[in-house]
């Protein structure tokens, strides 16, 4: 079996060729990936649901928009949250409660009193749900070119304007994936 390049920490940008409904036009935070599969959560897909009426404790700390996220189609009734600490390095000791993913991105325990954490964190999550790939099926969907794979910033995790995120993520890019960004919404319009 060939090794697997982990992606964790990356974002998966859906293509405009990406025919599944639960992925148009989204952009996945990937929270791991090795070779017993892939488990993220999708940046744009904010619901009308706030957070207080989910994880009171956790309302204070939530980012604008304050709503609960749709992460993905798998396990709905669960939720993940996600977590940036300002500052955080690598090396340092983690604030309890939270574990690093990438850089100063992490998951936050949402068992742990959310006191705990609230010195330390510059803006949280809540996601409902996650995407999940099993064994070799995000590295099938990228060779079918389904996603463009860029690098996160901690930025993207708490977008007040998690709508204009895909269009914002592709238009950073230095190469033509800016031009992706202008890709009509529906191109039979065209």
């Amino acid at each position: 079996m060939t090794e697997v390049s982990s992606l964790t920490g990356r974002l998966l940008v859906a293509t405009p060729a990406l025919a599944d409904p639960n992925f148009d036009r989204a952009v996945v935070l990937l929270l791991d990936h090795d070779e017993e599969g892939s488990l993220g959560v999708v940046l744009n897909r904010p619901t009308p649901v706030d957070v207080g009426d989910i994880l009171e404790g956790w309302a204070d700390l939530a980012g604008e928009p304050g709503v609960v996220f749709q992460g993905g189609p798998v396990s709905l009734d669960s939720a993940l949250g996600v977590a940036v600490v300002p500052g955080e390095q690598a090396g340092e000791a983690a604030p309890l409660g939270w574990r690093r993913v990438h850089g100063a991105i992490g998951l936050v325990d949402l068992e742990a009193p959310p006191e705990l954490l609230a010195p330390a964190v510059g803006s949280l999550r809540i996601f409902a749900g996650y995407a999940g790939w099993g064994p070799g099926q995000l590295e099938d969907e990228l060779a079918e070119g389904a996603w463009y794979v860029v690098e996160s910033e901690p930025g993207d995790v708490s977008s007040p304007a998690p709508e204009r995120l895909w269009r914002e993520v592709l238009r950073r890019q230095r190469n033509e994936l800016a031009m992706v960004a202008t890709y009509p919404d529906d191109p039979s319009l065209n």
